[in-house]
Formats: structure tokens, sequence, C-alpha cells
């Protein structure tokens, strides 16, 4: 009979058994129609937070929330995590939830968005959140910085930037630890920099996240992104997030991406 429901009707089946399906579900009927970065105050774990884009919100529950994707297991009392494309906080927050000693460095590089992640952090009663409003880059340098007001705000290396932000070079940063526990990274294109530089300190990270960006007509670069991973021994899980039926006849994406991956990687 489970077997019948999860092949048939998965929506059903998770909307019965899971409490975080059901809430996605009613995140999506309540801001469905919604219109797109207006600022709202929404309830998560029982605290009242501010969201920048509602729609934004409602993916990330389901994605943090309901798919798990940040989830870990760890023996450490306080694991060091990394949060690097913090955002308004959610990731942080559900990874305070999981393990509340956690020692957590929060880097947001918009900075708007990273006064939404203080405000939340402190609403939620994590005050013991290390914020950065810098963006984790390759040097230690002020960039260009596109903001679009919610979550897709990115470094801009061609100077269409609308706003500066100040950088830090991620594997100087990464140096200072002995163990990382966890390091995620969802920083809107610049992985494919990043991660080649900071390959030789991923083999004291235990468990990455890293969403994987192609825009249409740049370089892919995720064979070096891969490479990057894979040099340090992990082993390493893809999941398409933009699912494309034809695609070698409809090769350009939604939201001018033609590929668009979530990639987990751990520690055999």
């Amino acid at each position: 009979m489970k077997f019948f429901f999860q092949a048939f009707f998965k929506g059903l089946y998770f909307f019965l058994t899971d409490k975080h399906f059901r809430k996605f579900a009613w995140l999506v009927l309540r801001y469905g129609r919604s219109r797109r970065y207006e600022r709202r105050t929404v309830r998560l774990a029982g605290r009242r937070i501010q969201v920048a884009d509602v729609k934004s919100y409602v993916w990330q529950f389901y994605e943090i929330f309901f798919k798990g994707y940040y989830d870990f297991h760890t023996s450490a009392e306080r694991p060091v995590i990394l949060d690097c494309g913090a955002n308004i906080g959610i990731s942080a927050i559900h990874f305070k939830q999981q393990y509340p000693l956690a020692d957590i460095h929060a880097f947001e590089p918009d900075p708007e968005i990273c006064l939404l992640l203080k405000d939340n952090l402190a609403a939620a009663g994590w005050n013991d959140v290390h914020v950065y409003n810098q963006a984790v880059w390759v040097r230690n340098e002020e960039l260009d910085f596109a903001s679009e007001g919610a979550d897709g705000g990115k470094i801009s290396q061609e100077g269409s930037g609308n706003k500066k932000i100040a950088a830090i070079d991620l594997a100087g940063f990464m140096a200072a630890f002995d163990h990382i526990h966890f390091l995620k990274i969802d920083i809107e294109g610049a992985e494919t920099s990043v991660l080649p530089h900071i390959a030789s300190e991923l083999r004291k990270v235990d468990n990455l996240f890293v969403e994987f960006h192609s825009y249409n007509e740049q370089p892919q670069h995720l064979h070096d992104v891969i490479q990057a991973i894979s040099s340090c021994g992990h082993r390493i899980y893809i999941d398409n997030i933009h699912f494309k039926n034809t695609p070698f006849v409809n090769r350009k994406g939604k939201y001018g991406m033609d590929l668009q991956l979530n990639i987990f990687a751990y520690k055999p």
C-alpha cells in the first residue's frame, strides 16, 4: 500500500505522512498569488520572521524542511558550519534547530538582505551566529554585486552590478579551522571560481552542499567544480533542480540558466 501511494499518489502520500509537506502545501495556497519582492512577516518554528520575497521563502522551506537538503549527522556537540549565501537566515535557523550549540558562520553579501538575516536570527533567539556582510570569493577585495532583492543576488564580474560589496578569501577563512562539519555554498555562479580555489581545504570538510549554476551561453565549468570536490575523496550525489523535457530542443532553461544542480558531497 505504501508503494502504491508513493508511485501513483506521491503528493497525497506526502500530504498525509509529512507535516513539512503539509506546511509547504499551505504556503503555496497562502502565498502562491503574491507579488514578488514584497516584504512579508511569516511564522517559522513558532517565531515571526521577515522575508524579502515570499515566493522565494516558500521554495526555501520546501528544500530545507521538506526535502532536508541540509540535514546531516555528527557526534560533535558544537559542529562548525559555514553558511555561504545565507540569505535571510532560513538555513542558519534550521542548522540551529538541529544543533543548538553549532558554531555557525553565515555569509551574506547583500547589505539589505544581511540586515534581514540578523533580524531573523535575533527573532528566532539565535544571537550566537557569526554574521558577515561579505561575499565568499578567491581574494579579499571589493566587487560589483547585482542585487535582485531576494535570493538571486550575485557577484558581477562584468561590472554590471548595482552595488559594491566586500569579498573575503574563503580559502584563507577556512584555513583557521581544523575541522568543518558542514559547508554550504549557494553563491549564484561564483562557485565555479570558489570551489577550485578552496580545493585543498575541502579535506577538512565532512559534508558539502553546492548549488551549481550554469548560465546560458557562458562556459559551464561543471568539470572544474566536480574535480575540486572529488580531489579530496568525497562521494558525490547530484540532483537536477530544473528538469527539462526535450533538452536537445529546449536548450535554454529558466532564469537565464541552462543547468542548475544541487551537489551533495560527503566523506565516505
